[in-house]
């Protein structure tokens, strides 16, 4: 017969039966089943009496005659004509009947026995199988087949006669719902524990279906396992490294190593901790010597269904020392190490309370992993097992020192930036003055509030400058951006500004010989830099003895007043350019200020916090400054509360405040006159000083202060312009200031023996603690300070005299 094949129409349907035919001894068909008239659509009548070869697509189909009979072989394969014009490939069997010539044909479309066949060879090949387990269950499933054998899953086998309950959990629910409802089961992950191993589970997956006889009544299931152990551990890695990502989201080291500890608890461990270098934990490095004792310090901790046991280490606390071992050798490789209770136990032998405070009471395996990041080693991280069963194995161990090396990375750069910023507050601190001072002219109280909560550190500052003849200089400052570079700038500031003001400059002056050192700082600073170096300032003068501040601004919002009465007013500062433009010049702004008055201080970032219309953000600063400004909470008190409203949430700029309450100097503590500029008024002077002195019970000053008056008084007739005006102010100190009409810049030089003059300034300097000049609008003020103490004579008899007037 011929092997070839040609499907039939679309409209051909082929039945599943088995056709008969009964042929002569010549071959001619005599009889013809009603499953072949089915099949070939010909009716008995068409094809009885005529020979098989009629219907043979292909003549032969391996027929042949001999002395008048046909020749069949006993089976194989033939292609038949069908009415529609297609083909039929059957297989046949030719069965020659008993006490008679007739051949009785049974034929099938070809296929089904191969199907049938591969049916028998499929059951015989998966029953074969060592890595995919069969198990045939009954009604009652009772496994009744299998072969699975104890070596095939890390988990025992299940005998025959025995039940799904006997190892699996839960039991045998899923099974029984196929059974019942004939829904297959696919793919379902099933834990199985171990009769032979107590405590011990493997993970198969597990797909079934309900067996059915001809009739369609259930007689069981059919149960294929597959190893899920494998697939189960790449999908919890995928899950445990999908949990790891938010490891490194703080740069708080803190923070980072709780992250860490999250993410092992549940999913590896019940228990975990982490254990870092004392010298992470303070921004340094650790030592780089492997082995090196790190003087570790529990950071963080983890627990699962139950509180973290008060019986052992708790966070903060020192971590006791580990005797050298194999273990910690392995360790200190970098390796992750697997301990168990009875090895935790000799390792610790020596030392119980350590075994105490290292080793859970339930806990039966533990896997230990250092950190390394940068050739460095940070700390170790650890996990228990107190209510799983089954030990950590080396899987576990290589994913765990997976995470930590991961982990040990986002530590280190966590401790890079405790580092920087412990250096840039370090900095900040030491740039800006005291927090509180107390002058003649005011009490101040001044606060610095980093943005986001401390993480960064920036540019803005505060100062409280003395001046001389005991005025005060207020200032603040913001320098633009963060970090280390803005600090470094704001220090360069205060310095310039704290020079130039030691120069008794007049406030737009000063703002404007700062303004250029800005410029050139921006010069200085690389190319993508320039445009980030600027400032805005606020400089004010107060005098205490006429109550009277001057204010000039460089681009920074007005301070707040708090008057006596409990009223608040914005001081209409005229605000020139920020720091570093030019070109533009800066305004002064006097105003007088009653004793006892607040004036607040500030840097954008107490501001914009509350809105970005600068005029509502003032509006809400002087509301809130008389309600925390009470009579019996101090200025620094004030501030805090202020700080406290402003850091929550925290403040997306720095903060730098500066609350001043102004003093008044009593009329009484103030004495002037004037004179003409005649070298005769120098006795006049020094007479009218030394009764001033008298009416001040301060006769034990009168000798240094007459050698003051006399050769102050002697340069201004000398080298300047009249009227003269001489001025004494009593209060810690005593300051004499002589005012001449010359703008000549007096300066302090050494005489020579035969020089009859250029002793005065000299004389001046070694009598008193400090002296210098400054200039107004006409003419200049030279001035001297000396403490209110008796002189010592024994000095002042060494000192060179001048020549009298």
């Amino acid at each position: 017969m011929s092997a070839s094949y040609q499907h039939v129409g679309p409209d051909l349907s082929l039945p599943d039966g088995v056709a008969t035919a009964l042929l002569d001894e010549e071959g001619v068909v005599l009889r013809w089943s009603r499953t072949a008239v089915d099949m070939l659509d010909r009716t008995a009548a068409e094809v009885c009496g005529k020979p098989v070869g009629y219907l043979l697509a292909d003549g032969s189909a391996g027929c042949r005659a001999g002395h008048g009979k046909v020749v069949m072989p006993a089976a194989g394969r033939a292609v038949l004509r069908h009415r529609s014009g297609g083909v039929v490939e059957v297989d046949f069997r030719a069965l020659p009947l008993e006490a008679c010539t007739e051949i009785f044909v049974l034929a099938v479309p070809s296929g089904s026995v191969t199907t049938s066949e591969q049916d028998s060879a499929l059951g015989r090949a998966l029953l074969a199988q060592d890595r995919i387990g069969v198990g045939i269950h009954d009604m009652d499933l009772k496994l009744v087949r299998t072969n699975i054998t104890p070596g095939m899953f890390p988990s025992a086998a299940l005998p025959l006669g025995g039940r799904p309950a006997d190892v699996m959990s839960p039991p045998h629910a899923a099974l029984r719902r196929v059974l019942e409802t004939g829904v297959p089961l696919i793919g379902h992950e099933q834990p199985m524990r171990s009769p032979q191993v107590p405590g011990r589970q493997e993970c198969v997956s597990l797909s079934a279906v309900r067996l059915e006889d001809a009739q369609g009544n259930p007689t069981g299931v059919a149960v294929l396992y597959t190893d899920a152990e494998e697939e189960r551990r790449s999908r919890r890695r995928l899950e445990v490294f999908h949990q790891a990502a938010r490891i490194g989201g703080s740069l708080d080291v803190n923070q980072t190593a709780q992250d860490l500890a999250h993410v092992l608890v549940p999913a590896l461990g019940d228990l975990a901790w982490v254990d870092l270098a004392e010298a992470v934990l303070l921004g340094d490095e650790p030592p780089k010597i492997l082995g090196g004792y790190l003087n570790l310090r529990r950071v963080a901790v983890a627990a699962g269904s139950a509180p973290y046991p008060a019986t052992l280490l708790q966070p903060g606390a020192a971590i006791p020392r580990i005797p050298e071992g194999a273990h910690l050798r392995r360790y200190q490789r970098g390796e992750a190490v697997i301990i168990d209770r009875e090895t935790m136990r000799n390792i610790l032998r020596d030392d119980p309370e350590a075994f105490r405070l290292l080793t859970p009471k339930d806990g039966h395996s533990s896997l230990w992993a250092p950190m390394f990041a940068r050739g460095l080693v940070l700390g170790n991280v650890a996990m228990w097992r107190t209510e799983r069963p089954e030990p950590f194995d080396e899987d576990d161990a290589a994913l765990l020192a997976e995470l930590a090396s991961r982990a040990a990375i986002s530590v280190d750069n966590a401790r890079r930036y405790t580092r920087e910023r412990r250096v840039a507050v370090a900095l900040q601190q030491r740039l800006l003055p005291r927090a509180t001072t107390d002058t003649p002219a005011a009490q101040t109280a001044g606060f610095y509030l980093p943005a986001g909560g401390g993480a960064e550190i920036g540019g803005d500052w505060f100062d409280v400058i003395p001046l001389p003849s005991l005025r005060t200089a207020f200032v603040v400052g913001d320098v633009v951006g963060h970090g280390l570079h803005a600090t470094a700038t704001m220090g360069r500031l205060r310095t310039a500004v704290q020079t130039l003001a030691d120069l008794e400059l007049e406030p737009t002056e000063l703002l404007t010989r700062l303004d250029g050192l800005v410029a050139r700082l921006s010069a200085e600073a690389a190319p993508e830099h320039r445009d980030s170096v600027g400032a805005t300032c606020l400089y004010a003068v107060y005098d205490p003895i006429d109550c009277r501040c001057t204010l000039a601004s460089a681009g920074h919002p007005p301070p707040v007043l708090l008057r006596t009465d409990g009223t608040t007013h914005v001081l209409k500062v005229s605000p020139g350019p920020p720091l570093g433009v030019g070109a533009m010049p800066f305004e002064t702004t006097t105003v007088d200020l009653e004793p006892g008055s607040v004036l607040a201080l500030y840097t954008d970032g107490l501001t914009t916090r509350d809105s970005q219309d600068p005029d509502v953000a003032l509006r809400h600063l002087s509301d809130r400054l008389p309600a925390y400004y009470l009579p019996e909470r101090s200025l620094d008190g004030t501030g805090h509360a202020l700080l406290a409203d402003a850091d929550d949430p925290p403040p997306r700029d720095d903060i730098a405040l500066l609350l001043a309450r102004t003093r008044a100097l009593p009329a009484e503590a103030v004495a002037a006159w004037e004179f003409p500029a005649d070298p005769a008024i120098v006795a006049d002077a020094r007479e009218a000083a030394m009764r001033q002195l008298a009416a001040w019970g301060l006769e034990e000053t009168a000798f240094t202060t007459e050698l003051v008056v006399s050769e102050l008084v002697t340069n201004a007739v000398r080298y300047g312009g009249g009227p003269i005006g001489l001025r004494l102010i009593r209060d810690e100190v005593l300051v004499c200031e002589v005012t001449d009409s010359s703008n000549t810049q007096p300066r302090l030089r050494r005489a020579r023996t035969t020089d009859e003059g250029g002793r005065g300034l000299f004389m001046v300097a070694q009598l008193t603690t400090r002296w210098g000049s400054r200039y107004g609008q006409t003419g200049k003020t030279i001035w001297a300070e000396q403490p209110l103490e008796a002189p010592d004579i024994g000095q002042l008899a060494d000192l060179p005299q001048n020549t009298p007037v």
